[in-house]
């Protein structure tokens, strides 16, 4: 049984559903075989609701658990959608087109330089609309899975989780501390 006080390292492999638009289940992200979740707990690397359902198992525990919009990536909002004017998107005055297609996800900047990401619906002539909802806002998750890994994390691995959350931060959803240009991008 994990302590609340202390980080712990935790490997889990899952699968990850939603409620497809028959409302059958969708799968969405797995696990591959021998390359599982890993996070260390307390950090803020996983939703909240999610770890607080993980921290308290054991290794070889089986979990499966539906966590609602306002527990996950909050609620669609239909305000998070924003025309950009296209020069932002151009460079040299041409649109990269292996990147910046419909359904890319773009990492950009606010003007206090905050970065997020945005996913690209829309390319008009002057404008590129940029969708800011979380890919899954709006969506219950159903995690499935099992943990392979449990234990108090070692003052290095903390080190390191923190490194990777003040680095790249894997905001495009898969960069691993790399460049996040090209993450998602088009094909």
């Amino acid at each position: 049984m994990a302590t609340e006080n202390k980080n712990r390292y935790i490997a889990v492999m899952y699968k990850l559903y939603i409620a497809g638009s028959d409302g059958k289940p969708e799968l969405v992200e797995e696990t591959a075989d021998g390359d599982p979740f890993v996070f260390v707990s307390a950090l803020g690397m996983t939703l909240d609701a999610f770890e607080a359902n993980i921290v308290p198992l054991a290794v070889g525990d089986k979990f499966d658990f539906i966590l609602g919009p306002n527990d996950a990536y909050g609620e669609y909002d239909e305000a998070g959608k924003h025309a950009l004017p296209r020069k932002v998107f151009e460079i040299d005055g041409k649109l990269d087109t292996r990147f910046i297609c419909e359904g890319a996800v773009v990492p950009l900047n606010s003007a206090d330089g905050a970065r997020f990401n945005g996913t690209i619906v829309e390319i008009g002539e002057d404008t590129v609309t940029v969708d800011l909802n979380h890919p899954l806002a709006g969506k219950s998750l159903n995690f499935v899975g099992e943990v392979l890994e449990t234990r108090e994390a070692t003052n290095d691995e903390v080190r390191d989780a923190l490194n990777q959350i003040t680095g790249c931060g894997g905001g495009c959803g898969g960069c691993s501390g790399g460049s996040c240009n090209g993450c998602n991008g088009c094909s």
